[in-house]
């Protein structure tokens, strides 16, 4: 008696899943069925500084997931994953909808730590979702019309999205005639790259009209916003860039979960505590070799996910994925120059920019073309 299909529901659209949407055909040979529910589109993180600064037009970062799932004869629910039942391996939707699983995988990213809660305030907007940077772009260029000049931007965070979004930002009012106003506030002195290369982009900030001032953003306020040690900044808008932490429905499936609200999982790919359960990219961690969000990671992991979401039909032993100790970042930094860095190895100009648009193009081109649309540029 031919055995039935292991159902099996890929929570969420990132970097891992549509990877192992394009070999769908494999899982169904190996007896698992796949079901997607996600998001109709995927707008690529690598690009939406690009969009942010006024260099790539939003299209430029967008995959048609539900025409990607269509050729690949998956079935698509456009929706997010809100909750989950394990005892009974049900699954709720945004849309209200109950969904059933056998296995689950889940590749939805992660959102933006925001704590003091400004994140629901006015003129407050957070990295994470992408969709609300490019509600931040128009905003400003509104203001530049208006106004003529720059508004006061303040981006809360230190690390290498909080410099990047600021030089997005100032490259973006630099495209309209104006000075940027832009100040950046680090919680503490930044370590995350060369101390030679921190150096030269702070400089480069610094003569494009970015202040960078230590300190951290703990209020807003109608026109300003507030520092933990009382000094207020001129502000018309706040751009929080302070860390990623696993959203919700991952903290609420009753699964061990890292500090971050990550879920925990092994090298294997699978949840710590329940073999069914699988995660990918931001939402996941793997306990023994913790490493930050970031899309290599889910880049990676998406052969060995593919191999072990088989053995669910297959019966064969998972493999194990080991992240890399190091990797390659590159920083768009909105004047046509990046900001490239691997270990103790950097490289400041636009040469790095060049290689980074080569790369994000080719991910995103991949995708786009495997979705049938033709493209035109």
């Amino acid at each position: 008696m031919r055995r039935r299909p292991v159902r099996l529901v890929l929570a969420g659209a990132g970097h891992a899943h549509l990877s192992v949407l394009q070999k769908a055909s494999l899982l169904r040979a190996a007896g698992v069925e796949p079901v997607l529910a996600a998001p109709g589109l995927f707008s690529y993180s690598g690009m939406a500084t690009g969009v942010l600064s006024g260099a790539l037009e939003p299209q430029r970062m967008r995959v048609d997931v539900a025409a990607l799932a269509a050729r690949a004869g998956v079935t698509h629910f456009a929706a997010e994953v809100t909750g989950a039942d394990r005892s009974n391996r049900r699954l709720h939707l945004s849309d209200g909808r109950m969904l059933a699983y056998d296995a689950l995988s889940l590749n939805i990213g992660s959102r933006t730590l925001d704590p003091h809660g400004l994140a629901d305030l006015d003129a407050v907007w957070p990295v994470k979702p992408l969709a609300r940077l490019l509600d931040l772009r128009d905003r400003v260029q509104a203001h530049l019309r208006m106004q003529g000049q720059s508004p006061a931007v303040v981006v809360a965070g230190g690390g290498p999205t909080g410099f990047e979004v600021a030089a997005a930002l100032a490259g973006l009012i630099e495209r309209s005639g104006a000075r940027p106003f832009v100040h950046l506030i680090c919680r503490s002195t930044p370590t995350w790259a060369p101390p030679r290369a921190l150096e030269r982009t702070l400089e480069k900030l610094r003569r494009r009209g970015a202040e960078i001032l230590m300190g951290e953003v703990v209020a807003r306020g109608p026109g300003h916003c507030r520092l933990a040690d009382g000094r207020t900044l001129s502000c018309d808008a706040l751009v929080l860039a302070t860390g990623l932490e696993g959203p919700q429905e991952i903290r609420d499936l009753g699964l061990p979960v890292s500090q971050e609200g990550r879920l925990e999982i092994a090298p294997t790919l699978q949840s710590i505590a329940d073999p069914t359960i699988f995660g990918a990219g931001d939402c996941a961690v793997i306990r023994e070799a913790p490493r930050p969000p970031a899309g290599v990671f889910g880049v990676r992991a998406a052969p060995v996910l593919l191999d072990n979401l088989l053995s669910l039909g297959d019966g064969r032993a998972p493999r194990r994925y080991a992240p890399q100790k190091t990797w390659l970042s590159i920083l768009d930094l909105g004047d046509g120059t990046g900001l490239a860095f691997r270990g103790g190895a950097w490289s400041l100009g636009r040469g790095a920019l060049a290689l980074k648009r080569r790369i994000d193009h080719g991910f995103v081109d991949r995708l786009r073309r495997a979705s049938g649309e033709v493209l035109q540029d």
